[in-house]
């Protein structure tokens, strides 16, 4: 097996504990059954959220969704004038046989364009 790291991102409709787990929590699980993981293959992952989420740790989200033993860590994003506002980004590096071109990157709740936009960076 190789290992791999799977991205994804989603927008949180306000910064309260409850929209956030809820946001993360899909995103996490969307990010594993997108890519046939199971949470033993996932190694590690780094949560961050832009400056304006403050209420709760993205990772106790991941933690809730089932990665009870996974080392995560949760940081703070860049504050990039003009950014999208209430976003979790999230990087998994994990265990797969897929080749890197099968991995599918997972973009919730409005980020869909983040990649796309943040590839001419």
């Amino acid at each position: 097996m190789a290992v791999r790291a799977v991205r994804g991102a989603t927008q949180v409709a306000e910064d309260a504990r409850d929209p956030i787990m809820e946001a993360v929590g899909e995103l996490v699980t969307e990010m594993l059954a997108a890519n046939d993981i199971d949470p033993a293959d996932v190694i590690s992952m780094i949560l961050t959220s832009t400056p304006d989420l403050v209420s709760c740790y993205p990772a106790t989200a991941a933690r809730l969704a089932g990665l009870e033993d996974v080392p995560l860590l949760s940081a703070t994003e860049v504050a990039v004038p003009g950014a999208m506002p209430r976003v979790v980004r999230v990087m998994a590096h994990v265990e797969s046989q897929r080749a890197r071109s099968q991995i599918q990157h997972v973009y919730l709740r409005g980020t869909e364009g983040l990649r796309q936009a943040t590839a001419n960076d």
